[in-house]
This record gives C-alpha cells, structure tokens and sequence, in this order.
C-alpha cells in the first residue's frame, strides 16, 4: 500500500477545495507542503516577506471573494504574518494560514524557532489548532476552510508540527472529508422582509449602503437586482463599489465620499438607510454620517452586529445574498416612489466632490495638487480596469476622485488602517485577473513599508503599475501635526525626495518620475505598455490636507481648547 506524507495530505485537500494557487515563503519546516504543490501544479507565489504573502492571500480574498491561503514556516515565519492576519480578521476576510512548528519531540528543547505561534494566533483569528497526527491533516484542514466561511468570513490557523507534516502514513489510513459545509446560508424571515419592505415603500429618501458582506457573499447581482426593483440608490464600500455602476445608472451613488458631501450640501438627507454587510464604525462616521432622524435597517450574518454603535429599527441577521434574494422576490407585491428629486440630489452630491477642488483641478502649477493626481489616475483608468489603493491621505484623495464602474475593481484597506498592502493586494489582483490592468496608488510613506515586492512583481511576471503619490512625508500625520501643534511641531513624518522609480528599476522594473499634471497619462500609457511591473513616482504639492486629515486635527484642537476652558 502506498505511503503518503503530510504536505501531500494537505494539499490533496487543497485541491478538494478548487484551490490553484498558494502565497507564502519559503522555510524548512514547511518543505513537503511545497514539494507536493510542486507534484500537484499548484502556483506557489513566493513573497519576500511573509508580512506581504500574508497580505497577497488576503488580496486575493478581495479580489475574488475566494479564500486565500498563504504558508509561514515556524517562528519568524508566524510572527511576520500576524499584521495580514489582524488586517483580515478586522475586515471579515476569509483566509487559511499554515504555519510551521519546531518537532514534538523538542517541546520545552529550545530548538530552532521554537515558539506557541497557536497562543499568538488565537485571540486574532476566528479558530486555530495544532495538528497532532499525520493522518488527521486532512480532517483538521477541512475544519480549517469551513470555519473561515461559515457565518462572517475570516482567518483561521492551522499549525502543523515538522514531523507530523514529514511523517509517512498508510494514505488508506486517510479519511479525506468531502462534505463538510452547510449547504445553505441563513435567510431572513418572511415577516422581517414584509417589514423592510414596507419601511421602504414609505421611505421618499432611501439609501442603501452595501458593505463588503455584499461581496463575499457573492451578492452583487441580488444587490443590483433589487435596488432595480425598488428604486433604491446605492453607496457602496470596498469591493462592493461598482456593483451599481457609479456612473450613468441613475441608482449608483458612489462610494462613502457621496455620504459625506451630502452632509455638507445638507440639502435632503436620507429618511431610511438599509445596512447591508455594512459595519457601523470608521467608514460610516461612527455612524454620525446617518442622520439622527433616519430609520435604519440592518442586515448582518452576525447578530452581534446589529446595532453597534447606533440604533436601529429593524435588525436581519441573515447572509447578504439571502436577504436580497428574498427581498426582491416580495418586492413584487410593493409599489415604490420614483423619488426623482432624490436621485437628484444624491448626483449633485457626487458633482460636489469635484467642486470642492475646482481650482486645483484647472491648475497646471507644479508640483500637482495630490487630487490632481487623484482625477488623472481615474480619468485614465477603462471601466474594466482595476484599482488598488494605499496609503492615509491617498486613501482619501483617491475616494474623492474615484468613479468605480464594476464590482471588485476597487480594492483598499480596511479598518485596521494597515499601510503598505497596496504592492501586494496589486500582484494578488493580478494574478485573479491576468488579461485585465491593474494599478496600485500609494503614498510615499506606505510604499516603502513592502518596496521589496517589486522583485515578487518581476520574478512573477506580475505587470502591475504602481503609482507612488509623493509629497515627501507620512503626510496625513504630518498635516495633523501641523494642524495640532503647529508648522513648527512637525518630528518623525518627513520623508524628503526619494526617488523610488529609480530604487525600483534596480529590480527590473520599469520607472518614472513625473512632476506635471498633463505628463501624468503618457507616463501611464507608456508603464503599461513596457509589459513589465512599473514605478511612476509623481511629486505632489506637500502643503494641502485632506478634508478627513483636516477634520480631525481641527478636532483634536478644539476637543484640547475646550478641556483648557474647563
């Protein structure tokens, strides 16, 4: 009877799950899962950091709303991960990470890279677990899967000693599970539907916010179906962004830029929002961008959702799919207003963005206003394209500026507020997205956090673009200071001019500089068309804050000038 190791039982249950490729690095104690991904064609994407394989698996999450996987050897190895892992708990992102561990038999040894990585993971990840026998592997892998999909999505841990994963076992002492899932995701009640609906029918202003549980549910078609059906406007967030085209459909709304420049127009504000996979934290203000006197309606797969930070007046724990589904099924025995006023109003609001920076778009003065930079990448940009974005205030500047025509084509961080994940959210939509372009933006600052990754771009054959706005500082903290304490008070988030397309060339990349507005398409035109991975590093004016940075220094002052009058 044939003998089997452990990195073969592992990966006989990575193709169980359809999976074909793998991010990670390299290490001893993780030698047989690599050597049987080679016998069994699975891609490996080898990173030069396990921080940047770790955030490629999670990219690839968000671009696909597949799990990811990626491999850490013992040690160093777990420990590198953990921000990618933080960063994907945070944001209900599912993601399966394998890390090495020292032999059994050198517990309490001080052998090499000898360290819990289980006791690290566990509070950071929805399960974790050591695999203790060879051939249970297969058993504790599907564990493993199901838990980072089942309910809300995350990551999970699965640790696998050396010589459990070395070990040879008679392969028909395996049991390879095959049906491990639910088969159906929670619904919501017919009667809580009859009641959504109903608030709905009433409503002269709805609006409904479409989070990222929108999209790993795989609901953007229900999401675009019933807002058709309803005549109810869309904003959405993250990847959800361009499941109703923001442009040329009278229900896309945009992103959350368009939330707040309602409040700024204050000219009609929503009556009823609808919360779908939409958390009640950063991205929504707080919940302080919902007007006080809305009614809300939540729709969550986790109950402990409901509610957070807010009330609510209706509560559906149900998964996004589901919940739209039905919805639109019943809406058929609803009448709807047309509400023309109101889309009306949510389109001046999408205009305002650009009023708010008028002058700075006319201006051809250098260095560039940075959303300049922001509308020339996005006027470049085809709606087939894809976006990634990094960085604090190129965060900002970039969802002012974006229009998003196609769901997950618009890729960013999350709440943990993690920079330098662009490069490798870029190379992980890449690899989802081969024939399409991909272009990352970043900061200055956030771009060095992963810089190394450009040799994962060559060595991948990877051709992303990356757009490097550079104002010389870790601008939003610097503005902030500024802000707070004075132009006098700036320490620690000057940066200075680096320049990072020639930095970049030295891995085989292709490079640019670019300090005028009107150079900024040809340099674009000319880095996707080398066919190689590119560096465009654009100077940007260092002086303009964003609104969000100066909304919050301003804050911060007045919070200190109040406490100071008692």
């Amino acid at each position: 009877m044939a003998q089997i190791h452990g990195g073969e039982i592992f990966v006989r249950m990575l193709e169980r799950e359809g999976i074909g490729q793998v991010f990670g690095l390299h290490g001893g104690h993780i030698d047989p899962i690599f050597q049987a991904c080679l016998d069994h064609k699975i891609n490996i994407y080898d990173a030069r950091h396990e921080a940047a394989a770790g955030h490629m698996a999670e990219g690839w999450a968000r671009a696909t709303g597949q799990t990811g996987v990626v491999l850490v050897t013992a040690g160093p190895g777990v420990t590198n991960v953990v921000t990618a892992v933080v960063d994907a708990q945070m944001d209900a992102v599912p993601m399966v990470v394998v890390g090495g561990r020292h032999l059994v038999c050198d517990e309490e040894r001080l052998s090499l890279q000898d360290f819990d990585g289980l006791s690290l993971m566990r509070p950071i990840t929805k399960w974790a677990h050591t695999v203790v026998e060879t051939r249970r592997i297969a058993e504790f892998t599907a564990m493993a899967f199901r838990q980072a999909r089942i309910g809300r999505p995350g990551p999970v841990f699965l640790e696998i000693p050396m010589d459990v994963l070395f070990a040879k076992v008679e392969e028909s002492a395996v049991t390879f599970p095959e049906a491990y899932r639910p088969q159906e995701a929670p619904a919501p009640s017919a009667e809580a539907v009859e009641q959504a609906l109903a608030m709905l029918a009433e409503a002269q202003r709805p609006l409904a916010v479409a989070g990222r549980g929108v999209w790993f549910a795989g609901a953007v078609g229900e999401l675009r179906d019933f807002a058709e059906r309803t005549g109810t406007p869309v904003i959405a967030n993250g990847m959800a962004r361009g499941a109703v085209p923001e442009e040329g459909h009278p229900l896309g709304a945009g992103g959350l830029g368009t939330m707040a420049a309602l409040g700024l127009l204050q000219s009609g504000l929503p009556d009823l929002i609808l919360l779908l996979g939409a958390r009640i934290g950063m991205f929504l203000g707080g919940g302080q961008w919902i007007p006080p006197e809305a009614k809300v309606i939540q729709v969550d797969i986790e109950g402990e959702e409901i509610g957070r930070n807010r009330d609510i007046q209706l509560g559906i724990v149900a998964d996004c799919r589901e919940a739209l589904r039905a919805l639109s099924k019943a809406a058929k025995g609803h009448r709807f207003p047309e509400r023309k006023d109101w889309l009306q109003t949510l389109q001046n609001a999408k205009e305002a963005r650009k009023l708010l920076y008028g002058e700075a778009l006319q201006s051809d003065e250098a260095p560039m206003h940075p959303i300049r930079l922001a509308h020339e990448v996005d006027s470049f940009l085809g709606d087939d394209d894809i976006l990634v974005v990094d960085g604090g205030e190129t965060y900002v500047w970039m969802q002012l500026a974006s229009t998003v025509m196609k769901p997950g084509h618009f890729i960013c961080y999350g709440y943990l507020g993690c920079l330098g994940t662009g490069i490798p959210f870029g190379l992980a939509a890449q690899i989802a997205n081969p024939n399409k372009r991909v272009l990352v933006i970043t900061g200055d600052g956030s771009v060095g956090l992963n810089f190394s990754e450009f040799d994962t771009a060559v060595r991948h054959k990877l051709p992303i673009v990356v757009v490097v706005n550079n104002d010389q500082a870790w601008g939003m903290v610097k503005h902030e200071q500024e802000l707070r304490w004075g132009k006098d008070r700036v320490v620690g988030t000057e940066l200075g001019l680096v320049h990072y397309e020639r930095a970049a060339e030295g891995f085989g990349v292709y490079g640019e500089l670019v300090e005028r507005a009107g150079d900024v398409a040809p340099a674009l035109e000319r880095a996707f068309a080398s066919g190689r991975p590119a560096c465009i590093n654009v100077m940007v004016d260092p002086k303009p804050p964003s609104p969000i940075t100066m909304a919050s220094g301003l804050a911060f002052k007045q919070i200190e000038e109040d406490e100071a009058e008692g």
